[in-house]
């Protein structure tokens, strides 16, 4: 664990995750306005921030049961609590991601929490099951 190493490691967005970052403050925009938008868009940008300053912090999950070694899952309400200002009151998505690198991570996904995960995973993020 790198807990207080003070390195921060470079957070890159797949293009997958691009779109959903889009389509998220999108929607976003259109139902809460445009302030509301802003504010989502700097809890995502403090999440991967907190990702990149520690990439097993607390609120981070594993999953190993469905996810490939290194993959994890971090709730944007872990990061809440960090960003200055009016905060989302209920943030509903996660980051997936994983370390691509010692000082590199990769974000595969940007997702509703309500969305069946299975079904939204990468193909390199799942776990193969032989058998």
């Amino acid at each position: 664990m790198d807990v207080g190493s003070g390195r921060f490691r470079e957070v890159r967005l797949g293009r997958t995750a691009q779109r959903d970052v889009v389509a998220i403050l999108r929607k976003s925009r259109l139902s809460f306005g445009p302030m509301a938008a802003r504010r989502y868009e700097t809890l995502i940008g403090q999440a991967l921030h907190d990702i990149g300053v520690d990439p097993e912090r607390p609120g981070s999950n594993a999953h190993p049961d469905i996810l490939v070694a290194g993959a994890r899952i971090y709730h944007l309400l872990s990061s809440r609590d960090n960003v200055a200002g009016r905060v989302v009151r209920e943030p509903r998505h996660f980051v997936l991601y994983r370390r691509t690198g010692e000082d590199n991570i990769e974000v595969g996904r940007v997702l509703h929490d309500a969305m069946d995960l299975t079904k939204h995973l990468p193909k390199e993020y799942r776990r193969v099951c032989l058998g």
